[in-house]
């Protein structure tokens, strides 16, 4: 991991077409900009996380299935 001290509006550049900068500190919050070409994906890492828990949350659940066809048939008609 390459570990870099930048200051506010400095800016890191990764590769040709990418750019990471600082825009604003506010206590032991920074906030950054990315600015990469729209091919590619910028995500932030505890939602993928959170994502891929949630799937495997969804998959170990049990499966619950109902016939549709005989709703209607046990309703009884009004008068």
């Amino acid at each position: 991991m390459l570990v870099l001290s930048r200051k506010l509006n400095e800016t890191i550049l990764i590769g040709e077409n990418i750019r990471v900068t600082i825009l604003g500190i506010e206590g032991d919050k920074i906030k950054i900009g990315v600015s990469a070409p729209r091919e590619v994906r910028v995500f932030r890492e505890e939602l993928i996380e959170a994502t891929k828990n949630a799937n495997k949350q969804a998959l170990s659940a049990p499966i619950v299935s109902f016939d549709l066809s005989k709703i209607g048939k046990t309703i009884p008609k009004e008068k």
